[in-house]
């Protein structure tokens, strides 16, 4: 029995729901739009019109070309405590690039595999055009060594996006293969400073080295690879100097393979303004924001005025123990004037999130159950309704879990049926939570990831526009690996873009 989200009782009710829903801050200016969908004849339409400029209206400006090289291979850095540490890295360092662009520009990213595998890149949250996702054997070949590969894409939507591989990436990724896309808005940042943590967490063997061993049986019983040693940009426990009263903003990215992250900050006063590259409707607490791998947080910092010299810790929550990530050194000169210093917000974008209130009256479009069985290549199988997915072996057909229509709101569960976490990531579009086990929720934001708990269900509200056969699976990457992977296609609709 699906539990319903607060189902409406009439198309009237829906239509009442869809006009009020959007009524605050960052919801735009569609009146003319909402006031339509008296004439529209279900609940789908209703919600697809609540959607209407959220993002898939907004036309990005004709922007630049930016062109960028961008190699993976081998190489040994000072990482973690500063000493040697063999390593896959993009263009020489780890965390890879931070490539930086605007909204509007073109992205053209050559590509050059001198690892001693195939590879791919995946821009992780960007709307690309479907060839241009990077999933092998989808949307194109395997990166083969010695290969090339141009990436060309129009930056739609500013935010905080990275890249990785997307072929054994349980092995790539924690070898050191993750960079940082940042698009930014065609408006001048108001923060005076912005900073970027890459989080991640690194299981070293005896030698010091990197744990050659991948996708073990315990590994894959549990929550993925957690490492024991957690690094903020590839070193331990760092120190980031700030002044009283200073105001900035920090993008933070989980690229760890299977651990999450629950942040406290101290003494900081911190604001979510954005999740997964898009400004959120209105800013939030993200004290209990649980980071799973693949997600990220964009917040605004303010430096209390009334601490001078002293530290401020940052540390991870998720777990029984504690575990330090970072250290912000309060020192120096306070902190004076214009954007650097405000004790008022700055007036940082935001975006119409709908809140699909009346969602539950529509059909699910899938119902998506995950768990796991003996077998496979590693002895234990992840699976997306009863069925495992080899990423390397199969040809991109045959995979299809369910279709969706362009333009048409759809709503999909996924059912936890393990005693594991699985965080649930789609591609080429972002994502609502609609309700945890039959509770609504209205997170004011939306994802491209979300965390769902061991025995949880979590229903998703979605409106693709991009059509395509699109990859969906766990971020955890060793249940990824071991086929906690499916596919869905996005066809033609009555908005096709």
């Amino acid at each position: 029995m699906i539990a319903p989200v607060r189902q409406a009782t009439s198309v009237l009710m829906l239509v009442a729901a869809c006009a009020s829903a959007c009524s605050g801050d960052g919801c735009g200016s569609s009146a003319s739009k909402v006031s339509s969908v008296a004439a529209l004849p279900g609940p789908a339409e209703v919600e697809r019109a609540e959607f209407s400029g959220s993002y898939g209206d907004d036309e990005p400006p004709a922007g630049a070309l930016r062109s960028f090289v961008l190699t993976a291979a081998p190489t040994k850095l000072p990482l973690l405590d500063g000493l040697p540490l063999d390593v896959w890295a993009y263009d020489g360092q780890v965390p890879g690039p931070t490539l930086r662009v605007r909204r509007g520009d073109t992205v053209r990213v050559d590509f050059r595999n001198d690892l001693p595998q195939p590879t791919t890149v995946h821009w992780h949250g960007v709307r690309v055009p479907n060839a241009m996702d990077g999933v092998p054997h989808v949307t194109q070949p395997p990166i083969l060594p010695g290969g090339t590969f141009r990436y060309e894409f129009v930056a739609r939507d500013a935010g905080t996006y990275w890249f990785h591989p997307h072929l054994r990436g349980s092995e790539q990724v924690e070898r050191g293969l993750h960079g940082v896309l940042v698009v930014e808005d065609e408006t001048p940042s108001p923060y005076a400073r912005e900073e970027v943590w890459v989080i991640d967490d690194w299981r070293l063997a005896p030698s010091g080295q990197i744990d050659p061993a991948f996708n073990t049986r315990h590994d894959l019983g549990h929550d993925g690879r957690w490492g024991d040693v957690i690094t903020v940009n590839g070193h331990r426990s760092p120190t980031m100097q700030v002044r009283p009263g200073e105001r900035l903003r920090l993008r933070i990215v989980n690229v760890a393979n299977g651990r999450v992250f629950k942040l406290d900050y101290g003494s900081l006063v911190v604001r979510g303004i954005a999740v997964d590259g898009l400004a959120a409707r209105a800013p939030f607490d993200p004290r209990d924001f649980e980071m799973a791998p693949g997600n990220r947080l964009d917040l605004d910092v303010l430096v209390p005025s009334a601490s001078p010299a002293s530290d401020i810790a940052v540390v991870d929550r998720f777990t029984r123990r504690a575990n330090p990530v970072a250290t912000f050194r309060v020192a120096g000169e306070p902190a004076s004037k214009g954007a650097e210093a405000s004790s008022e917000p700055p007036p940082v974008p935001r975006r119409r999130v709908p809140a699909w209130s009346a969602a539950g009256a529509i059909p699910l479009a899938a119902e998506l159950r995950l768990n796991a069985r003996q077998g496979g290549p590693f002895g234990v199988a992840w699976t997306i309704n009863d069925r495992a997915m080899d990423h390397e072996e199969h040809d991109g057909h045959g995979d299809l879990a369910f279709s969706l229509l362009s333009g048409r709101f759809a709503r999909v569960a996924f059912v936890n049926d393990s005693a594991r976490i699985h965080p649930m990531h789609l591609h080429g579009t972002f994502f609502k939570v609609l309700s945890r086990n039959g509770i609504a929720v209205d997170e004011p934001f939306f994802r491209d990831t979300a965390l769902v708990h061991a025995r949880e269900r979590v229903e998703i509200g979605l409106v693709p526009l991009d059509e395509g056969t699109w990859m969906m699976h766990c971020h955890i990457l060793e249940h990824a690996e071991a086929g906690m992977m499916t596919l869905f296609r996005v066809e033609g609709g009555p908005v096709a873009r």
